[in-house]
């Protein structure tokens, strides 16, 4: 049977949307040579201003909504994920890169991707489909546990070594917990818990009419970004590409049969999948240069990057949801 044949597939073409393949006709002009660049400091802001927008709905929406069994366990669920994924790709990747290169990549990884997260909430805008802002309290709770348990694995591997490396503990647990990227997400998640319905109502054309255009100008620099460093990923090779598009698989899968037994509504349940599916190029890199010194950034950035974000972000994001909406 054909995929035309399913009710569900027109819902594929829902992702030709400006906020969801925007990179695409960008990725050329890497190779044509072109100057174009979106300026630091507009990328910068770009990304603090998506971070500020979904964390300040999600608080709106979360002052609304009564705390409930499934948010509970979806919590519980975000949770296992952000702490089970980094250490089985650590073994995994570790068959073929050292132990700095598999406890970074595996870090990035087991944390998430805010922007394939806030794709992904314009794919269900598009849809008119509703999800929980509590969700955006559990991308907050997946974000820093892999940041961690990267840095410990690493660790344990110095001290296995030679004796050395012992953990920064206040260091460690700072960043994890104080980065900007988290700071700034848990932050507007609280004060738009707290400010509700009137805060909304006065932040609304920030926070929200003016989403979809940031959204669409930040993807237009990550497609940038992203094409520039396509050449890197023959310096990564055949086994990290093809171990990323498995980790990505597998991470989905597994999202997905949560979704099921917890019987999360579709909204919520492709958020959540989205989240076990993505991989952090920003969080997890930042605290990786500092502390993982010796991880190759062109490992794990490129891979996050160049393999794992478009691919979520053309086609991941629509097969989720036509695989949330169809078993």
């Amino acid at each position: 049977m054909e995929l035309a044949d399913y009710g569900h597939a027109r819902n594929f073409r829902k992702c030709a949307k400006p906020t969801s393949v925007v990179f695409l006709p960008w990725d050329g002009g890497s190779f044509f040579k072109s100057d174009l660049v979106i300026p630091e400091s507009l990328s910068k802001f770009f990304s603090m201003y998506l971070l500020f927008a979904i964390g300040f709905k999600g608080g709106h929406e979360l002052s609304k909504t009564a705390f409930s069994q499934e948010h509970l366990f979806t919590l519980i669920a975000c949770s296992i994920m952000a702490i089970i994924v980094p250490i089985y790709a650590y073994f995994v990747l570790k068959i073929k890169l050292d132990k700095h290169n598999a406890a970074a990549l595996a870090g990035s990884f087991g944390s998430i991707s805010a922007v394939t997260f806030v794709t992904a909430g314009a794919f269900l805008h598009n849809l008119k489909v509703e999800y929980g802002g509590f969700i955006v309290a559990g991308m907050a709770l997946m974000e820093s546990p892999a940041i961690v348990i990267a840095v410990v694995l690493d660790r344990l591997n110095k001290n296995k070594m030679n004796g050395g490396g012992a953990i920064n503990w206040k260091a460690l647990l700072h960043e994890a917990l104080f980065g900007s990227s988290i700071y700034l997400l848990v932050g507007a998640l609280i004060v738009g818990y707290i400010t509700g319905d009137s805060g909304w109502k006065a932040e609304k054309v920030f926070a929200d009419d003016l989403f979809k255009g940031i959204l669409t100008f930040f993807l237009l620099d990550m497609g940038i970004s992203a094409a520039r460093r396509f050449k890197e990923l023959a310096n990564v090779g055949f086994f990290l590409i093809a171990a990323a598009v498995i980790l990505m698989v597998v991470n989905a899968t597994i999202g997905l049969i949560l979704t099921k037994l917890i019987e999360m509504p579709v909204g919520d349940a492709l958020m959540f999948v989205v989240l076990c599916a993505s991989a952090s190029y920003i969080a997890v890199p930042a605290a990786m240069k500092d502390m993982i010194p010796e991880a190759n950034p062109s490992i794990y950035l490129t891979v996050a990057l160049s393999i794992v974000f478009p691919i979520n972000i053309v086609a991941g994001i629509p097969l989720y949801y036509y695989l949330v909406t169809s078993t």
